[in-house]
């Protein structure tokens, strides 16, 4: 079986280059609609499906992705692994500008109400989080940065904010305190759901800037984020196509079965309804 792999495209990647037999979806979902339309194909003969987190042009925030339909659609299309591509600031000094990282943990800052659950609405599943990355994921993409002669940084932590605003100065030494690694806004509502539907997860971290606790942010420019984000784009194409190619032909998944005993739920108390909307991801387990 050749494995199906989905990327999420974050700021500045909003295609991916190579694809064939190109088809656009549009996915109806019950959580409503997804960021855009998904683009499927073959990269090299491996199965791909690719979503612009922000949309085509870049307009919708961090806050107002619609996490669970993004999810929800790339487990409708068969996705078995999904490929998280976003843009951090560093917040060590020897993570630098135009290097990448692979992070394994995550800590969620999100002050306003993300939907980061499936289970809600008359079912309770508790899914079992401690180790956030699927590690077959992250070693294909390590390995696809060491062959791309980029600076990868394997392991860390991705503090994920709420945004649209940058940090204070005050919360960035404060996370730095903590020992985090990078900062962002969007990868953990993502990982959580992409657990919750079985799907194997892992980021490919590009780092355009410093956060603000750096001595240098002061003479940082848009120009300056904006340049660094195209040129670790064109690396980010590269890194994937390895990694995409690679991940098909994985014989097995760790998110598999993740969900088999989280379910709380008597069966018979579910609403018709949710399982009716959720049968993609629980239908095997409330037979």
């Amino acid at each position: 079986m050749v494995a199906k792999i989905g990327v999420i495209g974050g700021s500045g990647l909003y295609k991916i280059d190579g694809i064939e037999d190109v088809q656009e979806v549009v996915v109806p979902t019950p959580y409503g609609d997804p960021s855009d339309a998904f683009i499927t194909g073959k990269l090299e003969g491996a199965p791909v499906v690719f979503l612009p987190r922000h949309g085509r042009g870049h307009r919708i925030a961090p806050s107002e992705i619609n996490n669970r339909a993004n999810i929800w659609a790339m487990k409708k299309l068969g996705v078995d692994a999904i490929i998280s591509v976003s843009a951090v600031g560093s917040l060590q000094l020897h993570i630098k500008p135009m290097d990448f990282v692979i992070p394994d943990q995550f800590i969620d800052r999100t002050a306003q109400r993300r939907h980061t659950t499936f289970f809600e609405g008359g079912i309770v599943g508790h899914v079992p989080l401690a180790n956030p990355v699927s590690t077959e994921i992250a070693d294909i993409l390590y390995d696809a940065c060491e062959e791309a002669g980029v600076t990868v940084h394997k392991n860390g932590t991705y503090l994920n904010m709420e945004g649209p605003q940058f940090s204070t100065k005050a919360e960035s030494t404060l996370y730095r305190s903590w020992g985090c690694d990078i900062i962002g806004m969007t990868n953990l509502p993502e990982a959580k759901l992409a657990r919750e539907a079985e799907i194997s997860y892992a980021t490919l971290a590009a780092v355009t800037d410093y956060d603000c606790w750096h001595h240098s942010h002061d003479t940082v420019t848009v120009e300056m984020i904006i340049e660094f984000l195209n040129k670790n784009i064109d690396n980010a194409r590269r890194i994937l196509k390895s990694a995409i190619c690679n991940a098909s032909a994985l014989p097995a998944f760790s998110a598999a079965g993740a969900i088999k005993f989280a379910i709380m739920t008597d069966p018979a108390m579910i609403p018709e309804q949710k399982k009716k909307d959720l049968d993609i991801i629980i239908g095997k387990y409330i037979q």
